[in-house]
């Protein structure tokens, strides 16, 4: 039996959901059909999800075609889910990506078709909603070719015939490999098929499917099929090609390796949900993950067609969730990681915003949820800050923050409110700063010697470690201690925004060794220890970012904006008036917007492509003034690319805790 690990992606209400229930409806794997609307769907298990009718957490159901068990692995449609999408892509082998026959290529569509070409991953293409009014697959497709396919080096291969689209009659018919058009798609990067279609006795479907296969891997080719999750038209014919065409999961390796891409919490322990790569997994294994002990699985069970199943052994290619790893977080690794698999495709949460709950006895409760909500979304990023009894939750946009409410409220029974978004700044060295504190000179309370030279970084560098002292100047833990106190400094700069990007000299080092008095036991009044080194190192670290001064930047995306060219006054004001910059104009030719009602023929519109950078505080108010502007045809696409430095007085975030630069605050708040 093979295996085929399969996400479908999209964006947001193109019908991913339905499709994946109309899959295993069609293979066989449930009874009945569920409805989004109804909240019946096999992989919307939330109640949110039901609610709301729309993806929060990825989910896997399994059915079997032939010889093949596809593991479908649901995802999240809305931007504000990515990082839960961003995860799933590690699990891979192939993606499906939906796009409607009405809406088209829509902003997420790009977003994601552009990291699946990044990241290696074959992609199918299922245009959905043939059934609906208005519908134009044939418009879909060309939008396809354009939006997605051109620049990129794939080439489409259509294998679905539509009649009577934008109608609840419309077919969907299957188009075979043999057939002439798909014959010259294929043969267009398979010399070998090429001459078998110039000589007799022609291309058979053994060539063209191993033709068909190789390319489809190796991401030449990528296959574009028809059809209605709704009424299922064009659904077998999908069901039938992608374990045909797409490519099975292969042993990484011999080692064990096992992707963590969700994290569930219950009565009974922590559910850690993993793919695995290489190497076997089994009941009473003691396994370990990244920075943690090895810990024993309790208990394992693989994605069948029956639902989860208990399972003996995994092998590579099985989707399982395993109890045992209280230590497990989402997208780490147990076992060995495998390199090229996903870490970071994303950018990070550019939003935050305070969380507090109406009834204020329940803060602790609140704090608890969260944290269990982090473990399985790190990227929610808690900023616990004690003093003010506040807690901050990154976010991606408004609607997480509904989520997020829906989920403590329902899940954990605790109501919530939202202050207003912040946009989240950061901090850059702007020149170069010292300081230097000895025991000696008893200056502080601790019992270290320590000194630091703090340098600006270039931007993506992270933090970068140097040493001018000798390593064997102090034990290993003083250092590990003297690098976890730089990184606590570094979190929160001059102004309380992290400083990402930075080179630490370490210039000085010294300590008293571990002494006791006479006939008695180790004495801390006259020995150093580790949170000397610790408590130390933000102070100095803080005074030397005051000599070298910092600059707050904010962040900036760069976007992509597509839009009807009789719009192009009102929308480059508006990118004017929000601090945008146009970087670049230019005309998409053939293109089509307006698409009129089937069965009446899409009018081609003159459209503009406009290439530019804009401040995430500002995206938001372009979104909500560019359906006015552009009649609802404008397509917007962006990503956090850089930051810049803040004009005027630079926004300061509340510090969490003491103030480094106050040693008397926080001496008393960080004592010996």
């Amino acid at each position: 039996m093979h295996t085929l690990n399969l996400g479908i992606l999209a964006h947001v209400d193109a019908g991913k959901t339905s499709l994946t229930e109309r899959l295993l409806f069609e293979a066989g794997a449930i009874p009945e059909l569920g409805s989004v609307d109804a909240g019946t769907t096999r992989t919307d298990s939330m109640d949110v999800e039901r609610r709301r009718g729309i993806t929060v957490r990825t989910n896997v159901a399994s059915f079997t075609v032939g010889d093949v068990q596809v593991n479908l692995i649901d995802t999240p449609g809305h931007s504000d889910f990515i990082a839960e999408v961003e995860r799933s892509l590690a699990a891979l082998d192939a993606a499906v990506l939906v796009v409607s026959a009405v809406e088209g290529v829509q902003p997420q569509t790009v977003v994601l078709w552009r990291v699946l070409r990044r990241l290696g991953v074959p992609v199918a293409i299922f245009i959905n909603k043939i059934d609906r009014r208005g519908a134009a697959p044939g418009w879909a497709l060309a939008e396809i070719g354009r939006r997605l396919a051109a620049g990129s080096g794939a080439r489409m291969l259509p294998l679905t015939d539509v009649a009577a689209a934008g109608s609840s009659g419309a077919v969907a018919t299957p188009i075979p490999l043999t057939h002439p058009a798909a014959i010259d798609v294929l043969a267009s990067g398979d010399d070998r098929l090429l001459r078998a279609a110039l000589e007799e006795p022609g291309v058979t479907a053994a060539m063209a499917l191993r033709s068909a296969r190789k390319q489809v891997g190796c991401g030449a080719v990528v296959p574009v099929t028809a059809g209605s999750a709704l009424t299922g038209a064009g659904v077998p014919g999908l069901l039938a090609t992608l374990p045909r065409l797409m490519p099975w999961a292969q042993a990484a390796t011999r080692a064990l390796s096992a992707v963590i891409y969700k994290i569930e919490h219950g009565d009974r322990g922590t559910l850690a949900h993993c793919r695995l790569f290489g190497g076997e997994l089994r009941v009473r294994d003691r396994v370990g993950t990244a920075d943690a002990r090895a810990e024993v699985i309790t208990s394992l069970e693989r994605s069948t067609p029956h639902g989860w199943t208990k399972a003996s052994v995994a092998r590579p290619g099985d989707v399982v969730r395993m109890r045992g790893l209280g230590a497990a977080r989402t997208g780490g690794w147990v076992g060995e990681a495998i390199p090229g698999r996903v870490t970071r495709q994303f950018p990070a949460p550019a939003l935050e915003s305070v969380v507090e709950p109406v009834d204020p006895a329940r803060r602790g409760r609140l704090f608890s949820a969260l944290k269990e909500l982090a473990e399985a979304d790190p990227l929610i990023n808690l900023r616990v800050d004690e003093e003010r009894g506040e807690i901050a939750v990154s976010l991606y946009g408004e609607v997480q923050k509904e989520v997020i409410a829906d989920l403590l409220a329902g899940q954990f029974g605790v109501a919530v409110a939202f202050r207003p978004t912040v946009t989240v700044h950061i901090e850059r060295i702007a020149g170069t700063g010292s300081a230097v504190a000895r025991i000696t000179e008893k200056t502080t309370p601790y019992l270290a010697t320590l000194g630091f030279r703090v340098e600006r970084a270039p931007a993506g560098s992270g933090l970068v470690c140097d040493l001018e002292v000798e390593r064997g100047s102090m034990p290993p833990a003083f250092f590990a201690a003297t690098w976890e106190g730089v990184r606590a400094g570094l979190a929160q700069g001059l102004s309380g925004w992290a400083i990402p990007d930075a080179r630490v000299v370490l210039t000085h080092t010294g300590y008293w060794p571990r002494q006791s008095a006479m006939h008695q036991k180790f004495n801390k009044n006259i020995s150093s220890v580790g949170a000397d080194f610790r408590y130390l190192a933000p102070v100095l670290i803080h005074e030397a970012l005051r000599q070298a001064r910092t600059a707050v930047c904010e962040p900036v995306e760069t976007f992509h904006l597509e839009i009807p060219a009789r719009a192009l006054p009102a929308v480059t004001s508006t990118i004017a008036r929000l601090s945008g910059l146009i970087t670049g104009t230019s005309a998409v030719a053939g293109a089509v917007l307006a698409r009129g009602d089937a069965p009446k023929p899409p009018r081609t519109t003159a459209v503009v492509a406009l290439t530019g950078t804009l401040p995430t505080r500002s995206v938001q108010s372009l979104l909500a003034q560019l359906p006015e502007q552009t009649s609802g045809e404008g397509v917007f696409t962006s990503e956090v690319t850089h930051y810049t430095p803040v004009a005027g007085a630079p926004p300061a975030r509340p510090r969490i805790g003491p103030d480094p630069l106050n040693r008397e605050e926080w001496f008393r708040a960080r004592p010996r």
